[in-house]
């Protein structure tokens, strides 16, 4: 019977620094340490503590990849530090690794944040089923095997925050839900027993709703639970026409403009996607598309090239679509 070897090697870590009540800017303070294959990066956080520096603070609990409480960044990734292994931190980045919480600018006392934007957020899309139930029922309220396969374990969400920090969008959109709001809207609207009407209208809002989501896929790269939130969006997007709330804007005219591109020429004919979405206020992207067509971006209705395959991309389509937009 084999054993594994456990090896051991010299990492460098660079860590934020900072205390709300005694900093008037954060710092980062360097610490080198002999790192074994065993270990985890919570490890490291409870070693700089325990060895370095007692004063250091962050969050931890359950140890288990459940709670979602020690979600920080290493090297600008962010990652759940009880499940993530220092030997693939170190096979991703190096031996050189910066260690920060989810966001420096809400940061109150090294790798804690104030997550106040967060809880808000999921609050905003009644993260509850919203029903009418009789008080004294006579028997259960049964889900099926198919229906509870519809929420696509959205309920599985630890609300640890990472995709919500990882978002580019939050970062720069202080009234976008974010990604992990998204997923539990998704896990209440795909739920047979919710009845409530005003949560899909709402995820749909412009500014705040998924129609902003840039589709960087950076909460599906992040998720320690393999939740997908982008996934959910797409959900999100197909409810709306689905069940008719989709409003006739930028957004929405841009993913039926995308659909017909496709089905037409079974490439993206990205100028008539533009005008499509944006009709006579293409006119403020006149310069953008200059260039573009200077480039070979932009090709002109009667010189683009049709699929070679546009007969079996159109079936697919065709096949796939459970959707009338």
């Amino acid at each position: 019977m084999s054993t594994n070897t456990i090896t051991t090697q010299k990492v460098n870590f660079k860590v934020f620094r900072f205390n709300a009540d005694e900093d008037y800017l954060p710092y980062y303070e360097d610490y080198s340490m002999d790192v074994t294959s065993e270990e985890v990066v919570l490890d490291i956080l409870n070693r700089i503590k325990w060895d370095h520096d007692g004063s250091f603070s962050y969050r931890r609990s359950c140890r288990h990849g459940i709670c979602g409480a020690c979600a920080i960044k290493v090297n600008g990734r962010s990652t759940l530090a009880c499940k993530e292994s220092m030997t693939t931190m170190v096979e991703y980045f190096g031996n050189d690794l910066t260690i920060e919480p989810l966001s420096t600018k809400r940061a109150v006392k090294d790798m804690i944040i104030d997550k106040g934007d967060f809880w808000e957020k999921h609050a905003a899309v009644t993260p509850y089923l919203v029903a009418d139930i009789d008080e004294s029922p006579s028997c259960e309220n049964l889900v099926s095997p198919q229906d509870a396969e519809e929420l696509d374990e959205a309920d599985l969400c630890i609300q640890c925050g990472a995709c919500h920090y990882a978002c580019p969008v939050v970062e720069i959109n202080s009234d976008f839900f974010g990604p992990a709001a998204f997923a539990a809207a998704y896990r209440f609207e795909a739920d047979v027993r919710d009845n409530d009407g005003q949560r899909l209208i709402d995820v749909n809002e412009e500014k705040q709703g998924v129609w902003d989501c840039v589709k960087c896929f950076e909460c599906t790269e992040v998720c320690p639970k393999d939740i997908n939130p982008f996934e959910k969006i797409t959900k999100l997007h197909q409810m709306a026409f689905k069940k008719g709330v989709a409003k006739n804007n930028v957004a929405t005219r841009h993913a039926v403009g995308f659909l017909h591109s496709i089905k037409k020429h079974g490439v993206l004919d990205e100028g008539g996607l533009v005008l499509y979405s944006e009709g006579p206020s293409i006119v403020k992207h006149i310069p953008v598309a200059l260039q573009m067509f200077r480039k070979g971006k932009i090709v002109m209705p009667w010189n683009i090239q049709k699929s070679d395959n546009l007969d079996e991309i159109q079936k697919l389509i065709k096949s796939s679509s459970t959707v009338k937009f």
